[in-house]
């Protein structure tokens, strides 16, 4: 049998009562293929900081560094924002991503048909959204140096090699070949340097992929056409701020922050999974919050680092016809529906997916 390593990190706030129902997912999908998922379970974030005094504790490290797959919860509490920014359960998140070398951003942006209610749009504009935002995760502003702060100054650095953004649009490319070979990239070229530098590179590297269509996009304009034809977008390809930006923007599309997954992959297989959203500690423990992003990040996981992808589209499956049954945790709620629990939302997806006909096995990638 099959047995493949994750580390799991359930973070703060509502960090582990969303790991939970991931975990419930997955061991519905091990009894469906007889596979077999180790799990080793660490602290990050505030929980590093209670138990080790830093938000990254160096166990925590090394065994991400051992097992490679990282599924994560969120990190963040409201009881440590008079730390050191430097020592703030954040940095905890930002030091294992730079350490594993995450620097490519993948967050799927898809519209359910049974939530388009949910979204501030009309339907019609929303009806059909189906894009990826490629996210460049280990550089720009949030690494770059310098950066100070002084008493009548603040300075941060934005700065990006060459290398980096090779990498990161050459994922693009890659991602775009299995869906409509459409690629925007977004970027400032009018005003930063280092967005004339970006587009330069991204320019070159699509040379190599003729069959993929590049177009360019300024960031205030993609923030705009976001809400004017988000149709239009198949891959879009963004430096880290920028698409921390619009891929929050990208998730109201969808009506929540809670449907919103991502995964983060680096080189050497090294990969880390999590809901897009934070970690909310003022519902934490109120079993409330929509738990399935952190399931869309699981069905990630599966694909990328197990090589389930055909699989693994059982779990969208299994949301599809919990949604369409009429459930909803609050914050996708609407007149008529049946509003549950973040437990209880996790039961149902788990058990859809035991009572689905199993897909043909076709792993691509080994433990």
């Amino acid at each position: 049998m099959t047995t493949h390593n994750v580390l799991v990190l359930p973070g703060d706030g509502i960090g582990p009562e969303i790991v939970d129902q991931g975990i419930k997912v997955l061991k519905a999908f091990e009894q469906k293929l007889d596979v077999r998922f180790h799990l080793e379970y660490a602290p990050i974030g505030g929980a590093g900081i209670e138990s080790d005094g830093v938000p990254l504790p160096q166990n925590t490290m090394k065994l991400a560094q051992e097992m490679k797959v990282v599924y994560l919860g969120a990190v963040g509490d409201y009881k440590y924002d008079t730390l050191d920014p430097a020592i703030r359960p954040e940095q905890g998140l930002l030091q294992i991503r730079k350490a594993l070398g995450l620097y490519a951003n993948l967050r799927p942006v898809k519209a359910y048909r049974c939530l388009l209610h949910a979204s501030t749009l009309k339907p019609e504009v929303v009806d059909g959204i189906d894009m990826m935002v490629v996210r460049e995760l280990t550089g720009g502003l949030y690494f770059g140096q310098p950066k100070k702060r002084e008493a009548k100054r603040a300075l941060d650095t934005m700065t990006y090699e060459d290398f980096e953004i090779e990498r990161i649009a050459r994922q693009a490319f890659e991602i775009a070949r299995k869906r409509r070979k459409q690629v925007c990239s977004v970027d400032k070229a009018n005003v930063l340097s280092t967005s004339q530098f970006w587009r330069d590179i991204v320019e070159t590297v699509a040379k190599d992929y003729p069959d993929v269509a590049l177009s360019h996009m300024y960031v205030d304009n993609a923030a705009m056409q976001l809400v004017r034809n988000p149709k239009q977008f198949d891959v879009l390809l963004t430096e880290n701020t920028f698409g921390d930006i619009l891929s929050d923007e990208a998730s109201m599309l969808t009506g929540s922050l809670g449907m919103l997954a991502s995964a983060s992959l680096g080189d050497d297989r090294y990969a880390m999974y999590e809901p897009s959203h934070g970690s909310a500690p003022k519902y934490a423990g109120l079993d409330k919050v929509n738990p399935i992003a952190t399931i869309i990040s699981l069905q990630l996981m599966l694909a990328y680092s197990f090589g389930y992808a055909e699989e693994a589209q059982l779990i969208e499956t299994a949301i599809n016809q919990v949604l369409e049954a009429g459930y909803r945790t609050y914050d996708i709620a609407d007149t008529g529906s049946t509003v549950i629990g973040t437990s209880e939302m996790g039961d149902r997806i788990a058990k859809a997916l035991l009572a689905l006909p199993s897909a043909h096995s076709n792993k691509i990638a080994s433990a």
